[in-house]
């Protein structure tokens, strides 16, 4: 089978939630025997650079490298219409003709999208069957984050919010099979577009990389990663350091928080000013940082989709505490593979409580990896779920759905 896969982000090297499920699915249909054609817009010249490497997981990449200034030009002059600026920012005319030429002369057999924001791209091509992978529902993303910030910031995010959400109701019907990656943004899709034929899948965990390393955790540590250029992981630790640290620290004199993740903003870097927690930036390897850490937390307010790091430290076997949201976003439940904790008096209380009880964090810790392992595996993911999406994508084409 030949197939086209379009996705937003250079999915190679598989380094951040936004490459890594676009890689698997590509790497997935590459060996299982499938032509792969990957069509992707890189930002900057190091993903330009990626090519080669991704080259031994496909058959070919058509690919522009787009300007930023005038992606922000292209943002900039959506806000007068009604095509959203974030599908702008992702628009190349290079690569949109490197596309329709490699439709019309290669004869695909299965057109895979990889988020909405490139799904423009090839919804008008009519005789090929076409799964669009969401992900995320980022209009809901854009409307929470509305909530969050101040006029006329909120505006802004309100209204590319709203035109998201028509936007993606009409994508979604003119796609023959949708996805997304938990039963949450399952119900977003629903709500947007429920004529639509829509489905989910997780994420998953490269469970041979995560090789755990009980005993060497350092006393009343914790570990937060994640991008730091992201909102909501800034908006979680800035939180987390000014409600919650201080009274750890009133309990336990020692406690650290390690803040690991690329692109700090000037707002996190400040963090690390504060007695007891260090600001890494980029790292070489992130598991040796989870793995030294009591517990690993994901505080976030702001929190669609699965959370990559939650997976990862699980599969590390590290504790996990989550807020409810981030928490509800993994196959796994509160209580047995992982905690959640909301106010910041839960949060010092429920820490409290694992630093205290080595046989809870080790219990915790156990489970939280077995659950990776039974559902998180991306192997048995291709296998058992997506690869069946794919054939119902193409028998809806064939009778004529949606």
């Amino acid at each position: 089978m030949k197939v086209l896969y379009v996705t937003h982000r250079m999915p190679f090297p598989p380094s951040d939630g936004a490459r890594v499920r676009a890689f698997h699915c590509i790497d997935h249909l590459h060996r299982q025997g499938h032509e792969v054609t990957v069509a992707v817009p890189a930002r900057n010249q190091a993903e330009m650079d990626a090519v080669p490497g991704l080259l031994a997981h496909c058959d070919r990449v058509l690919i522009d490298q787009v300007n930023a200034p005038m992606q922000s030009l292209r943002m900039v002059a959506c806000l007068a219409g009604m095509r959203p600026s974030s599908m702008g920012y992702f628009h190349s005319r290079a690569l949109a003709r490197q596309i329709r030429e490699a439709v019309q002369t290669h004869g695909f057999d299965l057109i895979c999208v990889h988020s909405s924001s490139v799904a423009t791209y090839v919804e008008d091509i009519a005789d090929v069957p076409k799964l669009l992978d969401f992900v995320d529902m980022d209009s809901q993303k854009w409307l929470d984050y509305a909530g969050f910030k101040s006029f006329p910031l909120s505006l802004g995010y309100w209204l590319e919010g709203i035109k998201l959400e028509r936007a993606e109701r009409r994508l979604a019907n003119r796609f023959d099979l949708n996805a997304v990656v938990t039963p949450g943004e399952l119900a977003s899709l629903e709500a947007i577009a429920p004529g639509s034929d829509n489905h989910w899948y997780p994420n998953g965990v490269n469970v041979e990389a995560c090789v755990p390393a009980p005993g060497e955790a350092e006393a009343h540590s914790l570990v937060f990663v994640g991008r730091m250029d992201y909102f909501p992981n800034q908006d979680a630790v800035v939180w987390f350091c000014d409600a919650v640290m201080p009274g750890l620290r009133a309990r336990y004199p020692d406690v650290r928080l390690y803040i690991v993740g690329a692109d700090p903003t000037p707002v996190v870097r400040a963090l690390g000013d504060q007695a007891g927690i260090t600001v890494t930036g980029t790292v070489p390897e992130v598991h040796s940082w989870v793995r030294r850490a009591t517990v690993s937390i994901a505080p976030l307010k702001l929190a669609r989709g699965m959370q990559n790091k939650i997976l990862e430290a699980m599969a590390l076997q590290v504790p996990v505490v989550a807020s409810p949201k981030p928490a509800q976003g993994v196959d796994a439940v509160v209580g047995e593979h992982l905690l959640a904790a909301d106010s910041a008096e839960d949060w010092i209380e429920t820490l409290s409580r694992l630093f205290d009880d080595p046989k809870e964090r080790a219990r915790l810790a156990l489970a939280g990896r077995q659950r990776v392992l039974e559902k998180h595996r991306w192997d048995t993911i291709m296998q058992d779920r997506f690869e069946p999406l794919i054939a119902r994508c193409i028998e809806n084409f064939r009778a004529g759905k949606p």
